[in-house]
């Protein structure tokens, strides 16, 4: 029997290191994952700020964003029509000012999270997290939803510049979440070795 037990015991260590390293590559990679979260969180506020900037300066409707030629007319252009001129832009609608914002183009994740975001400030409970990578027909369907919205004949830019502060509100309000995550991680650091 002491035989037995002495041939497990080295068996029960090694299963217990094993444990404890697949608990190691588990927490650190959520830490990973919530400070990602964290930076594109960060991120998406500079983004709904720089939007709202855009959209004070200048609101319009039926199209994503204005820009004054260099006679000085203000001409209004789809997203296609902004890829081939360098003009300015004087002024943009909701879904132009958060491309405008994000530097890049509407198919870059910052800007399409940034949209997925301001749609759930739309039509979701804040309380309920964002779904911030949904299929693309959807996301596809929110952007649509987004410039109907916009494009409302009684739609108000102050309506669109309040849509913009609840969006970067929400994105506040979930790295809050986050870093109550990152600090109960960091306490439960203390009992793993790195």
């Amino acid at each position: 029997m002491d035989a037995l037990v002495a041939a497990t015991r080295p068996l029960t260590s090694r299963a217990g290191r094993k444990a404890e390293r697949r608990a190691e590559r588990a927490w650190l990679a959520r830490c990973d994952t919530v400070a990602a979260r964290l930076a594109e969180l960060h991120a998406m506020v500079g983004v709904l700020t720089d939007a709202r900037d855009v959209v004070c300066h200048g609101w319009v409707q039926n199209g994503w964003f204005s820009v004054a030629t260099p006679r000085g007319e203000r001409l209004l252009l789809t997203y296609d029509a902004r890829q081939v001129t360098q003009q300015p832009i004087t002024g943009a609608c909701l879904v132009g000012s958060i491309v405008a914002a994000g530097g890049a183009p509407a198919t870059s994740q910052l800007v399409q999270r940034t949209l997925d975001l301001t749609w759930h400030a739309l039509h979701e409970d804040a309380d309920r997290p964002a779904v911030l990578c949904p299929a693309p027909p959807v996301r596809a369907m929110r952007l649509r939803d987004l410039t109907h919205w916009n494009d409302h004949p009684r739609r108000r830019q102050a309506e669109v510049v309040d849509l913009l502060d609840r969006a970067g509100t929400l994105a506040r309000d979930h790295a809050a979440g986050y870093r109550a995550e990152r600090d109960l991680l960091s306490a439960g650091s203390a009992g793993l070795e790195v």
